[in-house]
Formats: structure tokens, C-alpha cells, sequence
């Protein structure tokens, strides 16, 4: 009887120190608020104020290699979900990232890299229904990361069945829009070189396919690609970006092609300002139906933004102004957005 419970007890505390290392590692939380005050001047405002929230939930943990592995949830107002991230960092043989919701991985990682001192020109309150790229990044997706050498970076992202996403454990996910694989490789490259020179220089390209099946109503294989180059030099930070999609439809426009600059000036450690513009070009044209004028087929955006940080609190203004809005030449609009953030 003894025995018995001295074995009872071995494997009680055997089982308690493997829960316990299954449990060895960390969570931490961390989330903002986000108050904004809009006046469009070129249409009626309503209620002018808003608010936003999210919250981040972030766990990490090593094993007894000493590779690390992480989680990452992200949630949004009324604490909805967003996005997960599994990874595990394997040292010198790179990162394996799996991803659910709206993840951003992939070329959809790149699709604005330009400097700005709050957010994209098109991203702060006035899109004026420009393109951008996505790639896989919206879907289930596994992505895996080269180590960088040389200060360059390569990755590539897999999506077993693009537009699924959320997926539940132990279950499937499918969609019915005969769209299927897809795969985006990108590459960061920071050529320095090892000079003070061109440490600020960054580089950016990738390039994303998705197979199509739908034959029956003459769609293709939908290609995109992206490229960017951003310049820092002490105080000053300057951009351009290239990109461009091809969306396989058989009739009406096809293609689209955005370029987008940006500039911003640190006036110091709390103060910045910066000036952005991003247009989108539709191209390709297969049908005979009426094509319109040239500001039908471009949108432009544009907007000149200051930040200003004060410990966990940030205070911004933007001024932006869209053309052709939605690619209709009758539609101008202009904005200012006053924008309070906090940070837990």
C-alpha cells in the first residue's frame, strides 16, 4: 500500500512539473483609447466626435532549446476579435508565424511604408476610396522568415484557401468564391553597407499570386506587387511607393496602379510633422462600355499631419483633401481630424 502511494505521488508531482513548465511562460496586456473630432467641409458632419479602443493580449515563452515561441490577440471596440499570431523563432533557421483575421502579413505588410507623423495620408479619416495591396494577409495564413543577413530580410506567406480566415481548432474553413491557394513573397533590404551613410536607407519589394478557378465566368490568376524606398538622415525621413494589382475580371477595368509619397521632420523627441499624397490609377480597360474622363479613373489623396507626445498621451491633427472620390470627378472632399490617444 505504501508503494502504491509513493507512485501515486511521484506521478501527481510528475504531472504538476510538466504543467508547470507548459505554463513557464509569460502575458502581459496592453490596449489604448482613441478620441477623434472630424469636420468635413464638403459634406454634413453630424456628430463630429468618435472613439475607438483595442486591446492586446501578448504571451511568450522559451523552450529548452532555446527557441521562443509567442501568441498575439488583438481585439478592437466592444472587445471584438481581430486578428491571433502563433510564431516560433527557431535561432538561425528563422521564424514560422501563423496567422488568423486581418494579420497583415505578406505584401499587405509593405502596401504603405511611407513616413508619416500619425497615419497613412489615405488612413485618417478621408480614404477617398483609393486601392491598396493585400495579398494574402486578410486569410489564414503561414508565413515563414528568413534570418536576416547582410540587413536583409525575405519571407513568404501561404494561404491554403485565400478569404478563409478565423478559423476554429479541430475544424476547417472554406469559402465559395473559387478562389484558392496563394502565396506573397517580400524582402526587406537595408544595404548600409556598414556606413553611417546609408544606415537610414530601407528598401522594400514583394509580389503576391492567387489562383482563381472560376473559369465559367472568365476570371484569371490575380497578381500583385509592391515596392517602396525609404530614406532617414537625422531629423528628416522621405519615401516613395510603387504598386499595382490585376484583379483577373474579364470585362471593366482590371488593373490599378497607386504610387504614393510622404515626408516627415522630427522637430524633436515629442513634435513631428510630416506631408503625404497616395493616388490610384485604374488601367486596363476590356469591355467597350464607356471608359469616362481622366478624373474618373484617378483618385488622389493627400494630407499634411502633426503629432505631439506627451508621456502616454499623443495629440494629432490632419488636413486632408481627396479628388475624384470613389473615381468620380464630381467628388471632391476635404477634411480636418483633431485626434487624442492614450496608451495603457
Amino acid at each position: 500500500m505504501n508503494k502504491l502511494t509513493k507512485v501515486g505521488c511521484s506521478a501527481l508531482c510528475g504531472s504538476l512539473a510538466a504543467i508547470s513548465a507548459a505554463n513557464a511562460g509569460d502575458l502581459s496586456v496592453t490596449g489604448g483609447a482613441h478620441v477623434t473630432y472630424m469636420s468635413n467641409s464638403t459634406a454634413d458632419t453630424g456628430n463630429p466626435f468618435g472613439m475607438a479602443s483595442a486591446v492586446t493580449f501578448a504571451g511568450s515563452g522559451e523552450l529548452d532549446n532555446g527557441w521562443t515561441y509567442g501568441l498575439t490577440i488583438d481585439e478592437t471596440d466592444t472587445v471584438a476579435f481581430s486578428a491571433a499570431r502563433i510564431n516560433l523563432t527557431m535561432g538561425g533557421l528563422g521564424t514560422i508565424e501563423f496567422d488568423q483575421g486581418n494579420s497583415g502579413n505578406g505584401i499587405a505588410a509593405y502596401d504603405n511604408v511611407l513616413p508619416t507623423a500619425w497615419e497613412e495620408a489615405h488612413g485618417a479619416g478621408l480614404s477617398g476610396g483609393v486601392k491598396t495591396v493585400l495579398g494574402v494577409g486578410a486569410s489564414d495564413n503561414i508565413q515563414y522568415t528568413l534570418p536576416t543577413v547582410l540587413g536583409t530580410t525575405i519571407a513568404v506567406t501561404y494561404a491554403r484557401e485565400v478569404g478563409s480566415s478565423d478559423t476554429a481548432d479541430k475544424s476547417t474553413g472554406h469559402t465559395s468564391d473559387n478562389v484558392e491557394d496563394g502565396v506573397d513573397l517580400t524582402i526587406k533590404m537595408n544595404p548600409s553597407l556598414g556606413t553611417e551613410i546609408l544606415s537610414g536607407l530601407n528598401i522594400y519589394a514583394g509580389a503576391s499570386t492567387i489562383d482563381v478557378t472560376d473559369t465559367a465566368n472568365q476570371l484569371e490568376d490575380k497578381y500583385e506587387g509592391v515596392g517602396a524606398v525609404v530614406y532617414a538622415l537625422g531629423p528628416v525621413e522621405v519615401g516613395a511607393m510603387w504598386s499595382g494589382s490585376y484583379d483577373g475580371t474579364a470585362s471593366g477595368y482590371h488593373s490599378y496602379k497607386n504610387h504614393g509619397f510622404g515626408i516627415a521632420f522630427n522637430v524633436n523627441d515629442d513634435f513631428s510633422v510630416s506631408y503625404g499624397e497616395y493616388q490610384t490609377r485604374k488601367a486596363g480597360y476590356d469591355t467597350d462600355e464607356t471608359q469616362g474622363g481622366p478624373e474618373d479613373r484617378v483618385v488622389e489623396v493627400t494630407s499634411w499631419q502633426a503629432a505631439y507626445t506627451m508621456g502616454g498621451a499623443s495629440f494629432r491633427v490632419a488636413d486632408v483633401k481627396a479628388d475624384n472620390v470613389l473615381f468620380d470627378k464630381n467628388q471632391d472632399q476635404s477634411a480636418t481630424i483633431v485626434s487624442l490617444g492614450l496608451a495603457f
